[in-house]
């Protein structure tokens, strides 16, 4: 199912914050990863505003979920990307 908030419409979009009814643009990767549920090399990610990457972080986080977080410019530049994954949806869609 292709994602409404990270899917290309008829050109570039902006990659907007995966926080629950932000659409702010996104300046940060959150790469994590359940345990439970994913092999250990794999990422899932989130994406993050500024004001929300601290937010998300910590949620992530004290689940033990959080392996990276990159800016959006360094993940889509190489740094922190495994298996030309693409940043995911909403938090919301978790």
């Amino acid at each position: 199912m292709t994602d409404p908030v990270t899917a290309p419409l008829s050109g570039a979009t902006t990659p907007v914050c995966s926080a629950k009814g932000c659409r702010e643009a996104a300046v940060w990767v959150l790469a994590w990863n359940n345990p439970k549920l994913h092999t250990p090399e794999r990422r899932k990610t989130w994406l993050a505003c500024e004001e929300h990457r601290e937010y998300l972080s910590r949620f992530l986080g004290v689940r033990g979920f959080l392996k990276d977080v990159v800016t959006l410019a360094d993940w889509e530049g190489g740094r922190g990307r495994e298996g030309g994954q693409e940043p995911e949806g909403s938090a919301a869609d978790r």
